[in-house]
Formats: structure tokens, C-alpha cells, sequence
């Protein structure tokens, strides 16, 4: 018979997760490797800046939708309507007001924040199936008003004119794409670090705890839906930022931006790359922008087939996506020679 102290100790064992560094994502290294990397990129695919630049600016709504989801569990199809928006809010106040890179990104990041915060208490309370139609309907809302506000936002010939003034007064941005893609990188490696933080602060375990067991958090006193509605007002500045980075490198805002089929080409992204892995969403924008790239030069007519293949492999052998296959390849490298060796 065991002891009462050894069967306690048997179930904190079993109930205690692993440690988060280890089993969520890359660790503090991976910062500088997405830095070292996109650095690299810069150097060695100088034809392909402008694609680039798109890749780093998804990433980062792709985070914010991870944040959203991985973190939260809140299911949700209109993210894009956060990302529009502050993508509108950037080109407008950039095209009447102020052009500067960052007045435009923090414009575009409290936009997006806000619009989320008001949805979202909304919305919230909902689940399930109900929980994404209602996301779906606040895109196509965001994305209707944008249609007809069209003295602000130019309908659907969509915001031009944007010319961002040059970065802390001294970095024009040329026609190559070299200043954008620098800035984009920028602001990903940025958007990482503050994710990282939020992730690992109390408010970030908190709202774990409410995807994992919200009964168990109201027990203790905690308001699950406050937790939710402030994720998704942090993850709506995220994808505001993402918004305006965009308004900003490529000097013009449409319609698509806040458009249904963006907040579904986001989910593809995250669930290649993992979700709940900061570095899942990257991962996955990096894959899927990368393939569409080459397939739809090969072949612009079938590679959304070749696309959908690569999805479905991905979920088939890759439950956890790319991410959980490197953080299992990087297991494997550390792991001891000798362990485990001798098996027959």
C-alpha cells in the first residue's frame, strides 16, 4: 500500500504540466533566430524584398490570431476585421494628419484594440459554432462600413496616396524595399518579444487556465469572460499593428484587407505552423506564403491543390504542425547519445 504523501506526490507529478519553455515554443532563441534569419533573407534574396515584407507583416497578424486561439481558445473567422481596421485608421491618419511610421503604427494598433474590445464583449459571452458566425458577421460588418465610408476610406477602389515619411526622420523608404522590409522585420521581432512577455505573465497563464478549465478559474474567483474579452483586446492590437504595418510598407489599404477569406488564409497559416507556439505562427506564414509563391509561378492555376495536399499532410502526420515537428527534431538532437541506446 502506498502512502497518502506518495499518492500526492504521484498526482502533482502527473498534473503538473511541462515547463513552458519547453513544450510552447523556442525558448528566448528563437527571437534572435527569427532576427538572424530575416537578416539573412535580406541578403540573400535581394529580388524578393516586397515578398518579404508581406511575409513579416502576416506573421505578425498571424500571431495575433495565435494569441487569440492558441492562447485563449477562442474560435474565430474575423480576425481581419481587427487588422483592417487598423490598417484604415494608419492610411487615414498617414493620407489627412500625420505620416510618420509610428504615429501610424500606434494609431493602427489602438484601433484595432478598440474595435476588438467593443466586439468582443459582444460577442464573447457566445460558443462554439454560435462564437464564430458572430466573428464572421463583425468582418463583414467592419468590412461594409469600410465599402461605404467611401470619402475616408476610398470603397472599393480601396485608401491610396499613403506615403509614410522616412523612419526616425532618416530612412526613406525606396523603391527597392529595402527600408520596408527592415522595419517590417523590426516590428515582427518586437511583436514577438511583447507576445513572449504577455504569454508568460500572470494575465497570460490566467487566460490559459480559462481555455483549459474556465469552471476552475471562476471557483477561484477569476471572471473567465474578462480574461477572454482583454485577450482579444490585446490580440486586436496586434492585428491592428499588422494593419498599419501594412498600410505602411505598401502605401495602400483595400477592402480584402478586412475581408473573410484573410481571416481564413491566417487559421491555414497558424494550424502549419502550430497553435499555442508563438513561433507556429512565423513558422507557418513562412510556409504557406513561401509555397504559394513558387507553386502559383509554376503553375498559377492549380496550386491551391498543391496547397490543400501540403495542409492535409500537415495535419495528417503533423497533428501539432511544423512547429511541433522541430521542437521534436530539437528533442531528439539533445537528447544524450548513449540514452536509450542499448534497446534492443
Amino acid at each position: 500500500m502506498t502512502s497518502v504523501a506518495e499518492r500526492d506526490g504521484k498526482a502533482g507529478a502527473v498534473a503538473r504540466p511541462a515547463p513552458l519553455g519547453r513544450r510552447r515554443d523556442l525558448g528566448w532563441i528563437g527571437i534572435p533566430l527569427v532576427a538572424a534569419v530575416g537578416l539573412a533573407a535580406f541578403w540573400l534574396l535581394p529580388d524578393d524584398l516586397a515578398l518579404l515584407t508581406r511575409i513579416a507583416a502576416s506573421a505578425l497578424f498571424v500571431l495575433s490570431l495565435d494569441l487569440v486561439l492558441g492562447y485563449g481558445g477562442i474560435a474565430t473567422l474575423g480576425q481581419a476585421a481587427m487588422f483592417g481596421t487598423g490598417a484604415y485608421a494608419a492610411g487615414i491618419v498617414a493620407v489627412n494628419w500625420n505620416n510618420d511610421p509610428f504615429v501610424m503604427l500606434a494609431v493602427g494598433g489602438l484601433a484595432g484594440g478598440l474595435i476588438a474590445l467593443a466586439t468582443g464583449a459582444l460577442i464573447l459571452h457566445a460558443r462554439g459554432l454560435t462564437l464564430l458566425m458572430l466573428t464572421i458577421a463583425v468582418g463583414q460588418i467592419v468590412q461594409e462600413v469600410a465599402n461605404k465610408a467611401r470619402d475616408w476610406t476610398g470603397g472599393s477602389d480601396g485608401l491610396s496616396g499613403i506615403d509614410p515619411a522616412p523612419v526616425l526622420g532618416l530612412f526613406r523608404f525606396d523603391m527597392f524595399g529595402r527600408t520596408s522590409y527592415l522595419f517590417a522585420l523590426a516590428v515582427l521581432v518586437a511583436g514577438l518579444l511583447v507576445a513572449r512577455r504577455i504569454v508568460r505573465s500572470p494575465f497570460g497563464l490566467a487566460c490559459r487556465g480559462v481555455k483549459e478549465d474556465p469552471l476552475r478559474i471562476s471557483a477561484i474567483g477569476g471572471s473567465p469572460k474578462s480574461y477572454l474579452v482583454a485577450l482579444y483586446g490585446v490580440a486586436g492590437v496586434f492585428a491592428g499593428v499588422a494593419g498599419a504595418l501594412t498600410a505602411v510598407t505598401s502605401g495602400i489599404v483595400g477592402l480584402d484587407s478586412a475581408g473573410f477569406p484573410w481571416s481564413a488564409e491566417a487559421l491555414v497559416m497558424l494550424v502549419l505552423g502550430g497553435t499555442g507556439r508563438l513561433y507556429g505562427a512565423v513558422i507557418g506564414t513562412v510556409a504557406f506564403m513561401g509555397i504559394h509563391h513558387i507553386l502559383a509561378a509554376s503553375d498559377p492555376f492549380h496550386w491551391m491543390a498543391f496547397i490543400g495536399l501540403f495542409l492535409i499532410g500537415i495535419v495528417l502526420f503533423l497533428p501539432g504542425g511544423i512547429a511541433s515537428g522541430v521542437e521534436r527534431l530539437g528533442g531528439l538532437l539533445r537528447r544524450p547519445a548513449g540514452k536509450g541506446g542499448d534497446r534492443a
